[in-house]
């Protein structure tokens, strides 16, 4: 089984969130869950859906502002194994380059 998530945890305040943002992706670090952070949310791999569901969990508790919005998405493949990135390359196989522009 693996779990690919997106979670994305935002204060709702005026100015720069990014603080905020830091102290949700440094709570992911006390759970053993794999991550990558991107510009709009972070990708969280795992085995174990109770770390996953713990993990945003912590995330979303680390987050002090009055108000906070928590979006969680989950692709639960219970019968094979995928990591996140073997999902893009396989649509850059289907594209026949890499899944990103090259502005100039």
């Amino acid at each position: 089984m693996t779990l690919i998530a997106f979670l994305s945890v935002a204060p709702v305040i005026e100015g720069s969130m990014s603080g905020e943002v830091a102290k949700a992706v440094a709570a992911l670090e006390d759970f053993g869950v794999s991550y990558e952070t991107t510009p709009m949310g972070t990708i969280i791999e795992t085995d174990d859906p109770d770390e996953l569901f713990a993990a945003a969990q912590a995330a979303h508790q680390a987050v002090d502002a009055d108000r906070v919005e928590t979006f969680l998405k989950i692709d639960d493949k219970r019968t094979t194994a995928q990591q996140a990135s073997e999902k893009v390359e396989a649509v850059e196989q289907h594209l026949g380059h890499e899944a990103r522009s090259d502005p100039e």
